[in-house]
């Protein structure tokens, strides 16, 4: 019945909208690289010790605890308080375990091993009892208070010490690291408690999936603050997200806001941090050992050797982070670096005058330091560029001042350098160094190790080439080609018109190379000037490489930097590098940016097409089929001109203060609008996934009604049809309040369910009526007949009521399996709430304790002559602990 109302090019339609969504949803959960994290492992048995808080606080929070990690001999020795360490804390997330901590708390106890515990961190964790809070917000703000007794009972332990903390450094995956923002909110909380704040795949800017009023609400108290008091707020803070696998938290909620006088907060990619360089998914962020060694790293260059705790002073936080997280130069941090080195004396000064050089150096016995003259260079090149792929820690490039062939000091332009995977690179421009009369390099003596340096002097405007972007409605169909046929080592593509989200390119870079022997690796490195989300590839050349470019964060209005593709490559190679636009990811960021939005969209569609059939109930006397409706009144220009002209009249002032007046929330277009994630067409895009939603949806509901009514035909077949078209039974007064007691005992998502599928009962009984009823006409029709003149020419109508005719009920059931398609929705939207509750039935172990004594008395009372009743006083407690032990 319900495909026979829908026309074959509108089925075709819906096809093809299910084609181009399965496109977008598999670039958003399979169209990123393989998961390149190693994995972290513990050297010992790991140990969680539990951290006795006060009864108060026990009896106050009774499903959270405080850990302390440790392994082997450090938590034998750390079981006997008071602690002597550097405090950590560690807050999981949503559903998250305090065991997470032990990824990098073992880095940490290997890392202090090291120096022989000269310093050494104490890591605590948090169990939350794995609460489902990115579903259910209500326990985020008790979280909040929890960890606030935490950081106090973990100073605590500290007490009587030479070097006692006054604060702690906290690490926060995705909920957690909110949670901790949060810390500065309560009324009675000391900033001074906090010294580092350290999130990791942390949606910061608004919720995943906006679920209920107390997750938005507590989002809203928290960003409020933060910018309101963005200038006494002096914790230093850094986000780091996992890139394009983590499809759970899309890395550009974790950017935190930008604001010009609060520049202590770095965001950043975990594919842009040095040394890390891969895109890790949401849980692996927390175990993936190039990340947890890179922040253990800088949790070391924090301490302060006066206090041995983290340093208090900001510029050095914010130096250190800066130094391990955005930029590395391939040295150890300094504090402050001594910019002028002394240059060992030896006799092997090699002057170098030609633009290009290679060096190759193996089994060197010597020192060597080879001089390039700038003076001649400044006449005909803009800039210089080195590479060696030698990298250790040691200043390896200088520049000396007002020097004939060789200087004994010079300027150390090693912390100009930048460390990439295979190579650490330095690009000078020349013109900023007026007073360098030379560049040094220097090749330390080597054993047994080879390396290479190159150096080159260039023009920028043959290093700098432009590659407009293909248009975003050329489909791939056309690209875009750019040939490197000079024979350098260093390229800029700039990717001119690239700054939108919802652009999105596939990029190939083919290489070929003449007499090469060794393999070769070039490095491609896509750099966004006006967010960290770099990204790199390496490549072995000759070899054909194929980039995929996309946006985490949008180009600001206020922002003129280009995106640039960085190449680092082989002089015996020629590049060749063509982009086109790739429409699969571009369906692929609609979906990440705006998969949440769907259920909206398609709620609207089904009230489009329930308006419809009632208006044509009203006017024609009879319900149109759904789909059919769906396809007549579902159209994109009945909602969005209205949402447009809206937006528009609230930027005059007279029409945003009759809004206020009115108590309207805010518009969610302006809200996108200021996170730069409206899309061009983006709302006709998702009302077009939203009726196509909507139809499956209703032919699934159908489906699924019929099925359920040949089930109970054939468990109970109907005699007839019913008297009216109610689906509530008389006892509706009785059901209402049952179903608000539910509510109030248990929980309202639950009471909506039963709602639910107590309505889809009447509609399966209905469906099973009509479906009889067509099968008896069909078996006898001049009994139908009859039965129908019977129907209609009763004489006593308070005695013998009417029953429906067949055209009614398909009304009726047509109306009714809309509402339903209706009501799943709203079913689903309150699921989230409904596992949480279902989550947290343990809790209520406590509560069936307290049934036994109740039952035994209820047994003696009402079974002692009546043992039949028995064995439903026995069933009470053994399904509530059973639905305990399960949950």
């Amino acid at each position: 019945m319900f495909l026979h109302s829908v026309n074959l090019g509108n089925l075709a339609f819906y096809a093809f909208m299910v084609g181009m969504a399965t496109l977008g949803l598999w670039d958003v959960f399979f169209g990123f690289e393989e998961n390149k994290c190693s994995m972290s492992y513990m050297f010992e048995y790991p140990e969680f010790q539990k951290i006795e808080l006060p009864k108060k606080l026990a009896k106050r929070y009774p499903s959270y605890e405080l850990y302390l990690y440790g392994e082997g001999s450090y938590a034998e020795e750390h079981k006997i308080l008071p602690l002597s360490g550097i405090p950590v804390l560690f807050l999981p997330g949503n559903a998250g375990s305090y065991k997470q901590v032990r990824s990098i708390g073992s880095i940490a106890l290997r890392k202090a091993e090291d120096i022989d515990f000269k310093y050494h961190f104490d890591f605590f964790s948090v169990n939350f009892n794995e609460e489902l809070v990115a579903l259910y917000g209500g326990s985020l703000q008790k979280q909040t208070k929890f960890v606030h007794e935490c950081i106090k009972a973990i100073l605590k332990l500290y007490k009587g010490q030479e070097f006692a903390p006054k604060s702690v450094a906290i690490i926060g995956h995705s909920m957690g690291g909110l949670v901790a923002r949060a810390l500065l909110t309560l009324k009675n909380f000391k900033q001074d408690l906090l010294n580092l704040l350290i999130t990791q795949a942390t949606p910061h800017v608004a919720p995943v999936m906006p679920l209920d009023r107390f997750i938005t609400d507590f989002y809203m108290t928290v960003n409020n603050y933060w910018i309101l008091n963005a200038r006494h707020i002096n914790l230093t803070t850094l986000s780091v997200a996992g890139g394009f696998r983590d499809y759970q938290v899309r890395s550009g909620l974790t950017f935190l806001p930008k604001l010009s006088h609060h520049t202590s907060a770095l965001s950043v990619v975990s594919s842009a941090v040095p040394k890390t360089w891969v895109s890790t998914d949401h849980l692996s962020i927390v175990w993936c050992k190039q990340l947890q060694l890179t922040t253990i790293r800088a949790f070391f260059d924090l301490i302060d050797a006066d206090t041995k705790q983290i340093t208090q002073n900001p510029k050095k936080k914010l130096s250190v982070l800066n130094h391990h997280f955005i930029r590395h130069p391939a040295k150890h941090f300094e504090e402050k670096p001594a910019i002028i080195s002394d240059l060992t004396v030896t006799p092997l000064w090699v002057p170098v005058k030609v633009s290009k050089w290679t060096y190759v150096a193996y089994n060197e016995s010597d020192k060597i330091y080879f001089t390039f003259p700038l003076a001649n260079h400044r006449k005909i090149y803009t800039h210089a560029y080195c590479q060696s792929t030698m990298l250790d820690t040691n200043s390896w490039i200088f520049g000396c001042i007002n020097s004939t062939s060789m200087c004994q000091q010079g300027v150390d332009l090693s912390w100009k350098a930048e460390l990439l995977p295979t190579i650490k690179s330095l690009t000078l421009r020349l013109q900023d160094y007026p007073s360098l009369s030379h560049l040094v390099v220097y090749v330390p003596s080597i054993h047994g190790s080879k390396f290479v340096v190159d150096c080159e002097f260039f023009k920028r405007e043959t290093r700098s080439i432009q590659l407009p972007v293909t248009h975003l409605f050329s489909f791939g169909l056309s690209s875009r080609k750019v040939k490197l046929n000079t024979s350098g080592l260093f390229y800029n593509i700039e990717l001119l018109n690239f700054g939108q989200i919802y652009q999105a390119f596939q990029v190939n870079i083919d290489s070929k190379c003449s007499g090469v022997k060794e393999e070769i690796t070039s490095i491609y490195k896509l750099h966004i000037p006006w967010s960290y989300e770099d990204s790199l590839t390496i490549a072995q050349v000759p070899s054909s490489t194929e980039i995929s470019l996309k946006l985490h964060v949008a180009q600001p209005d206020n922002d003129s930097h280009v995106a640039l593709l960085k190449m680092y490559t082989s002089s015996d190679c020629q590049y060749e590098v063509t982009i086109k636009t790739s429409f699969p990811q571009i369906l692929g960021q609609v979906v990440r940016f705006h998969g949440g939005a769907l259920p909206a969209y398609v709620v609207s569609s089904i009230l489009l097409a329930y308006g419809g059939q009632l208006y044509s109930l009203f006017s024609a006397g009879h319900c149109l089929e759904y789909a059919t409706m769906l396809d007549k009144e579902a159209k994109p220009y009945k909602v969005d001109p209205f949402v447009i002209m809206i937006k528009f009249l609230l930027g005059y002032k007279w029409f945003k203060e009759i809004w206020d007046v009115l108590l309207l929330p805010e518009l969610d277009v302006i809200v996108l609008t200021s996170q730069s994630m409206c899309f061009p067409l983006v709302s006709l895009i998702l009302f077009l996934f939203g009726t196509c939603t909507a139809y499956w949806g209703g032919l699934l509901s159908s489906t699924a009604v019929r099925l359920l009514s040949s089930l109970w035909l054939a468990l109970k077949r109907p005699s007839e049809l019913p008297k009216d078209i109610k689906m509530l039974s008389p006892d509706l007064p009785l059901l209402t309040v049952v179903l608000i007691i539910i509510s109030w005992a248990t929980c309202g998502a639950f009471a909506i369910l039963l709602t639910y599928l107590y309505y889809v009962f009447k509609i399966v009984h209905l469906q099973a009526s009509v479906t009889n009823f067509k099968n008896s006409q069909t078996v006898n029709p001049k009994h139908s007949r009859r039965s129908d003149k019977r129907c209609s020419q009763h004489k006593d109508a308070a005695a013998h009521p009417p029953r429906l005719s067949a055209s009614e009920a398909e009304d009726s059931l047509r109306m009714h399996t809309t509402v339903a398609t209706l009501l799943a929705w709203v079913v689903l939207l309150c699921v989230p709430s409904l596992i949480y509750w279902f989550k947290n039935l343990r809790k209520l172990l406590k509560t069936t304790s307290q049934f036994p004594l109740p039952l035994a008395i209820g047994v003696i009372a009402f079974g002692s002559t009546h043992l039949y009743r028995v064995p439903c006083f026995v069933f009470i407690p053994l399904a509530l602990h059973a639905l305990c032990n399960f949950m």
